[in-house]
């Protein structure tokens, strides 16, 4: 048998086939590579902690809703009795009632105003620190945990040693400037003065962690794409805000979510200021509800107003979750 007669018995070579598709089966069908099934030990090792999370979170949230649908009063929380359904009336009369409104405009004005003076100082803080050396920087990141891991207690109590209208550190050391007399003053009287002393104890207790996570995330800013900019005659502002902010605004977006989630819900700081009774026009959405829920022993519509808070920032959340998504992709 000659060479010419071996290759024409030889079969047909099959078409080559393009990326992506499968040859087909003797059938005609596309033969289907077979999947790997998952494993299912790591679904078993976040389950107890899932089931603890749905227990603390998940209960507490559904007796609230079950909650802000009746009439709860001191009578039946003590006396164990079933209290009446309402329906929707808690929430038309929150809804209708302007007080209302004026909190939640009080509530985000404060929250803005945080956030801003937060993430400015918290990423002024984070610059500086790369120009500082080592041991430097390692003193002011221990000043900055310290600061941070101080109870809320402490922290009120200072503030309001440093604000005191007698001893005050700062009454004081503002009369020694000439033309000023802060003697005697009470920072509190004004609420705007007022939400300037508290906003610094929540600003000041937010900007360690603000600091840590933003200059974590300008170590990896590549050096040599700030030198060519640089060198192309780019300015600090310039190189700053086309170099070093696309690679760490990731990062800040989601810091600035975890503010606004956080100092939208302040509580503590205004309760312990205003020593365990804070006046009406320092209530902000969270004490509004304390306040109608144990002041006027309306437990519904407290329940109520706590439920619409966690509506309004419900929002925020998915935003967060998707920008945290966003960012283990990129990873």
């Amino acid at each position: 048998m000659t060479a010419a007669d071996t290759k024409a018995a030889d079969p047909p070579a099959a078409p080559p086939q393009k990326p992506g598709k499968v040859a087909p089966g003797p059938s005609g069908g596309g033969v289907r590579p077979s999947r790997k099934p998952r494993p299912k030990l790591p679904y078993l090792l976040i389950a107890p902690a899932i089931v603890a999370i749905g227990a603390v979170f998940g209960y507490p949230l559904v007796e609230t809703v079950i909650m802000s649908f009746q009439d709860m009063r001191r009578a039946h929380l003590w006396g164990g009795t079933t209290p009446p359904w309402v329906g929707f009336e808690q929430f038309t009369n929150i809804l209708g009632d302007p007080e209302f409104w004026w909190v939640a405009f009080r509530t985000v004005l404060f929250m803005v105003v945080c956030v801003v003076a937060t993430m400015g100082l918290g990423l002024l803080t984070a610059l500086l620190m790369q120009r500082l050396s080592t041991w430097v920087r390692l003193l002011l990141t221990g000043a900055l945990i310290a600061a941070w891991s101080m109870p809320l207690l402490v922290a009120t109590s200072i503030f309001r040693w440093l604000s005191d209208s007698d001893y005050g550190v700062v009454n004081s050391t503002l009369s020694k400037i000439p033309g000023l007399d802060f003697q005697g003053h009470n920072w509190f009287l004004d609420p705007w003065q007022g939400f300037t002393v508290i906003g610094a104890v929540v600003v000041w207790g937010a900007i360690p962690f603000v600091v840590v996570t933003l200059y974590a995330a300008l170590t990896q800013v590549p050096r040599e794409l700030e030198e060519a900019a640089q060198l192309d005659g780019a300015g600090v502002i310039g190189v700053f805000r086309n170099v070093t902010f696309p690679v760490i605004k990731p990062v800040f977006q989601m810091v600035a979510t975890l503010s606004v989630i956080w100092d939208f819900n302040v509580f503590g700081q205004i309760f312990l200021m205003r020593g365990n009774k804070p006046e009406p026009e320092y209530e902000l959405l969270g004490l509004y509800s304390f306040s109608k829920a144990f002041d006027s022993a309306s437990f519904s519509q407290g329940t109520a107003i706590a439920l619409i808070t966690v509506l309004l920032l419900s929002g925020v959340a998915v935003y967060y979750l998707r920008q945290l998504m966003k960012t283990g992709e990129v990873e």
